[in-house]
């Protein structure tokens, strides 16, 4: 077990979270994110109304008894009213944490959720961001890096840059995202200060998420330069897996595509990796630590794993380090 102002916090063995992830993210394998003793977060995004989030959340209470948690999106299309009633029945369901994340702060929902003894960590992909966060009352930030999958920061500052400089300006726990899949990067984001972090693209590949098989075995044979950015020419950047679609996108861009002219690819390809498995005709978001992806395993086998290793590595370390 490790100890950390996160796992203190949120009741939790390791400090590692699964990010809220869309479709992906749904009871059991959020169950089974929680139960090896990290934090699973459901994605509150696909649901159409409150209940229908209640009933995910009840279902999740059935396959584990450990915490878990809710990612709300805040961006300016989405709806407020939607997501104040999200509010209410997480509160009443007794669920342990809040993962926000979008273009506004997290401020809204601060004394409610105080009020409901729910802990909120907001996700960022700026410095001024986290610090703006942490003055509207969140108990944690997220800063993520820019190797991570899918919708990117403006900036392309990397995760071992912008770790450290959020540490500087902010007294709450921080959380490490982009680029961590294994051990290595767990105890490199600790030694950089932080005290968790947040994965995505690893947890992809194992036994117990959702998405479809020959993309994970895609995942298994990738390396980190099977990737492309696109939607950087009308500011909607993310990173993908390379394929015939994004090509398709990266040429428009390059011959100055307006937004109209993109936004049916992105809408058309962007649900047919993960759900159909279409590696070469569909876009699916996948962060670059798909480089140390090498296998299939269930969550728990994960998990351990980067527990075990990392004390390990500690070992190792300590190894290097003068005795007087």
């Amino acid at each position: 077990m490790f100890k950390t102002r996160l796992t203190e916090m949120l009741g939790i063995e390791c400090p590692i979270v699964a990010g809220g992830m869309r479709d992906i993210s749904r009871a059991e394998f959020v169950a089974a994110v929680s139960d090896a003793g990290a934090l699973g977060i459901l994605d509150s995004s696909r649901f159409k109304t409150a209940e229908a989030l209640r009933e995910e959340i009840k279902k999740t209470q059935s396959l584990t008894d450990k915490p878990f948690g809710i990612n709300i999106t805040l961006f300016p299309w989405g709806d407020a009213e939607l997501n104040d009633r999200f509010i209410e029945v997480l509160v009443e369901e007794g669920v342990r944490a809040v993962e926000t994340s979008g273009f506004r702060g997290p401020g809204e929902f601060v004394e409610r959720l105080r009020n409901g003894n729910v802990k909120l960590i907001h996700k960022v992909a700026a410095v001024k961001h986290a610090v703006a966060a942490e003055r509207e009352g969140a108990d944690a930030v997220t800063i993520v890096g820019f190797e991570q999958g899918g919708a990117l920061g403006r900036e392309d500052a990397t995760t071992f840059t912008l770790v450290p400089r959020t540490v500087d300006e902010v007294k709450i726990p921080v959380l490490a995202g982009g680029g961590i899949g294994d051990a290595r990067g767990l105890v490199a984001a600790l030694a950089l200060g932080a005290e968790g972090v947040v994965m995505g693209t690893r947890l992809l590949a194992t036994k117990e998420c959702m998405v479809h098989p020959a993309f994970k075995e895609w995942m298994v044979q990738a390396k980190e330069t099977d990737l492309a950015i696109i939607g950087r020419s009308v500011g909607r950047k993310s990173r993908v897996i390379r394929n015939k679609a994004t090509a398709e996108i990266m040429e428009l861009e390059a011959k100055g595509a307006s937004g109209d002219e993109l936004l049916p690819l992105f809408e058309r390809s962007a649900p047919s990796v993960m759900q159909d498995g279409d590696v070469v005709d569909g876009r699916g978001g996948c962060g670059q630590v798909v480089g140390l992806v090498h296998g299939i395993v269930s969550v728990k086998e994960l998990i351990n794993s980067m527990v075990e290793e990392a004390f390990a590595l500690r070992k190792r370390l300590d190894g290097m380090l003068p005795t007087s």
